[in-house]
Order: C-alpha cells, then sequence, then structure tokens
C-alpha cells in the first residue's frame, strides 16, 4: 500500500490498524533544538479522542502517545521521532457481521478490488483511527511554529450554520462545549440535533473552518506547489472530508472584480481579505482561512441494501460504537493538518532565496 506519507522536508509517514496492536507514526525532517511540551501533545490528542462527550462515539481509549526516538530531555534532536499509540478497547466482534458485507458509502468494496484482501475490523488502514497519529504529528508541528495560531472550529451540523463573522467570533471559546463552536447559542442548537439524530439511528454531516493568524509571507510555490493546493489535498486526506475551500471560495464566484478584489494599504496588507491570505500560490501575511465539508458518518443503525462479497443482494444493519457526527472530533484533525503544511513549506523557503 503506497501513499502512508505526507509532507516533502518536514515529513510524517503513519502505521497500523484500528484493530491492531497500535497505531504509530515517524516525523522526520523535524529541526533539531525545538523545546516539547509533551503535555500539550497529549492534550492534543484528547480533543480528537473517543468517548469526550455524549454526542461522539462512547469507545473508550485512552490515547497515550508514546515517544520511542528524537526527542531528548523534552528537546527534539533532529533525528526521526517515533511514536506510539496503543490500541486499547476493540471489540471486532461487532464488526463480524460484515466480514463478507460491504458497508454502503466505506472503502470495503473499494478496498477488496485494489488489494484482494481488507481488514473488515473498523475498517483497518481506512479507521478514521489513523488520524489520531496525524494530530500527534501536528501538535509537534504547532510548537516548531509557536508564533503561528492555528484556529479551527465547528461551523455547521446539517443545516444549521454558525451566521457570524470570523471577526465577530470569540476562539476562546471553541473549547467550552462540546460541539467545539465558538458561539454558545448556535452550539447548543447543533448538540441537540446532534442528539436527535443519534436517537434514530442516523448521522448527520457539517463544515469545520480554520483560521491560521500570524502568517508570514512568501509561503508556497507558485505552479504545482501552491500553498492553496497542498491545504486542500491535506484536508481532503482527511477520513469522511468531501469538500475544500479557502478565502471566498464558492461565493466568491457570485461577485464582480471590482467587488472581489483586496486593495493594498500602504504597508502591503489588504482593506479586505477574500484571497485568504494567499495570493497567486503564495502566502501574503493576512489571515488563512478555509473550509471543510465532512459527509455523514457512513454506519448507521438502520438496516440497509447492500451486497456481499459474492455479488448476492442483502440486509445489513450497523452496530457498535460510532459517531452520529465526526464533525466536534475532526477540528483538531483539520488544526493538525493545517500545521504540518504550514510547517513544510516553511522548511522549503528556507532555500528560496540568499
Amino acid at each position: 500500500m503506497a501513499g502512508n506519507s505526507f509532507g516533502k522536508l518536514f515529513k510524517l509517514t503513519t502505521f497500523g490498524e484500528s484493530h491492531g496492536l497500535a497505531i504509530g507514526g515517524i516525523i522526520d525532517g523535524c529541526p533539531a533544538g525545538i523545546q516539547l511540551d509533551l503535555e500539550k501533545i497529549q492534550l492534543e490528542l484528547n480533543r480528537r479522542k473517543p468517548g469526550q462527550s455524549a454526542i461522539v462515539t462512547q469507545r473508550k481509549e485512552p490515547d497515550t502517545v508514546e515517544f520511542y526516538s528524537g526527542i531528548f530531555e523534552e528537546k527534539t534532536t533532529g533525528t526521526p521521532i517515533g511514536f506510539v499509540i496503543k490500541n486499547a478497547n476493540q471489540k471486532s466482534k461487532d464488526y463480524s457481521h460484515i466480514k463478507d458485507t460491504y458497508r454502503p458509502s466505506h472503502a470495503d468494496y473499494t478496498y477488496d478490488e485494489k488489494y484482494g484482501v481488507r481488514d473488515y475490523r473498523g475498517g483497518g488502514r481506512s479507521s478514521a483511527r489513523e488520524t489520531a497519529c496525524r494530530v500527534v504529528a501536528g501538535a509537534v508541528a504547532k510548537q516548531f511554529l509557536k508564533d503561528i495560531q492555528f484556529n479551527a472550529y465547528t461551523a455547521s451540523v446539517g443545516k444549521i450554520e454558525l451566521d457570524k463573522n470570523i471577526k465577530e467570533l470569540d476562539f476562546s471559546l471553541i473549547e467550552t462545549n462540546a460541539v467545539r463552536c465558538p458561539d454558545p447559542a448556535s452550539a447548543e442548537k447543533m448538540e441537540d440535533y446532534i442528539k436527535q439524530i443519534r436517537k434514530e439511528g442516523d448521522t448527520v454531516g457539517g463544515t469545520v473552518q480554520c483560521v491560521i493568524k500570524n502568517m508570514p509571507k512568501g509561503l508556497g510555490e507558485p505552479v504545482f506547489d501552491k500553498l492553496h493546493a497542498e491545504l486542500g489535498k491535506a484536508m481532503l486526506s482527511i477520513n469522511a472530508v468531501k469538500g475544500f475551500e479557502y478565502g471566498s471560495g464558492f461565493e466568491g464566484t457570485k461577485m464582480k472584480g471590482s467587488e472581489h478584489n483586496d486593495l493594498f494599504n500602504e504597508d502591503g496588507t489588504t482593506r479586505t481579505n477574500l484571497s485568504g491570505g494567499i495570493q497567486g500560490g503564495i502566502s501574503n501575511g493576512m489571515d488563512i482561512y478555509f473550509n471543510v465539508a465532512f459527509k455523514p458518518v457512513a454506519t448507521i443503525m438502520q438496516k440497509q441494501d447492500t451486497i456481499n462479497k459474492q455479488g448476492e443482494n442483502v440486509e445489513m444493519q450497523g452496530k457498535g460504537r460510532h459517531d452520529p457526527c465526526v464533525v466536534p472530533r475532526a477540528v483538531p484533525i483539520v488544526e493538525a493538518m493545517a500545521a504540518l503544511v504550514i510547517a513544510d513549506y516553511l522548511l522549503q523557503n528556507k532555500s528560496s532565496k540568499i
């Protein structure tokens, strides 16, 4: 299986399956001498882990990260950083009913067609559990990028949207509710709706918005490696993501050029920021902001028609512990992937000019 690594200079390779002994990763290319706060790394994992509230899967995983190399006296040494997160609460029997059955909108069918074999226990490598490794690496990247702020939050759940301008939001409120929405009134509506959906045995999607502040100028390459292109790839590599837009996004198509252009101030900043902090594929120093769309979780507790390995029509129903809405737990994953992209491009940029 190819495609288990992300990044060029600041590079993450992950391994493991959701129902194996452990998942883990290797961070290669992290500069030496970075003072790490290991507790902060664990706190980032705690934001993603299951069982943290009534609106997420009740699987109980401690998700404790163990570092095996690349760190000495809480400083990076410049050598590969190896880490492991042991799996502790698998219930493989919850998946025995799909051993020879393909779940609708899952990776079951495509994995079988591509590899001729699949780990049906939780989906193996296709499981969202793999994203815990990304959160670890992203937490390391954040501490390398200590002056840059990454603020992701739930912007919508189903048709319930956070109807406030970014400038009106108080990011300190993101972690004050289970939905991770910086507006308490919207958060309450979203949480009630997710609970309702769970009772129905169904799931719902939503969007995560991310704002990157204190961005340096000049990150990104102008042709194939545009900064927004790499951010898009990073976000679209996350399980259940169906869309990515930055800056004015699709709404910008409804505007005239005279309305959309970001006019300059004398210091090089812009009066508006419809460009989303990126012009010509290169950061301009303004805040970068983007939206990531997540589909409803594919496993639902309702009966559905599907097929088995023999191509026969069968009926199946989801079992086990699953998220009714993945969006609240996806917030730290979005931040982590953004941090990996910015860390990688910051290192690449050191060779762009003398």
